[in-house]
């Protein structure tokens, strides 16, 4: 992983030089190729998605309102010490076997206290509403 870090690192700083034509400035922000690669990648192969996220079997997907994540558990599991908690851009799963922790990654932002989860025959759905995007302008104030 380290290695992909490394070389995304040089990519970026490869841009940051580059004249691009007029129009190409979104290429310059990171978070916005990266979205691109995970949007390309997960729909060229949405099977491998899932094996990328994390160690254990997830698979994302999106509604127009809803991202919804499922999650294959190991069999050893135990019920009582297993957590979720929801960030805005990704979740936490705790209480995995040897006392393991999973962290995954959500394509869009997502609204953390409104979710809803179901365990059923070993997999954990959590379905989770998306942030609405604000598209208003706020005015700064400019120091002087």
């Amino acid at each position: 992983m380290l290695l992909v870090a490394s070389k995304w690192d040089d990519l970026e700083q490869w841009m940051e030089g580059q004249q691009l034509p007029r129009g190409f400035e979104l290429l310059r922000e990171p978070d916005w190729v990266e979205r691109y690669v995970r949007k390309m990648l997960t729909k060229a192969l949405p099977e491998a998605a899932g094996v990328m996220i994390g160690s254990h079997t997830a698979s994302i997907s999106e509604t127009r309102h809803f991202v919804i994540v499922k999650i294959k558990l190991p069999s050893d599991f135990e019920r009582e010490q297993l957590r979720l908690f929801v960030r805005e851009d990704r979740l936490r799963l705790e209480g995995l076997p040897s006392g393991k922790s999973e962290i995954i990654k959500l394509p869009k932002l997502v609204k953390p206290r409104i979710s809803k989860t179901l365990l059923k025959d070993g997999v954990l759905q959590v379905k989770l509403q998306k942030r609405p995007v604000n598209r208003s302008y706020h005015e700064a104030s400019i120091r002087w």
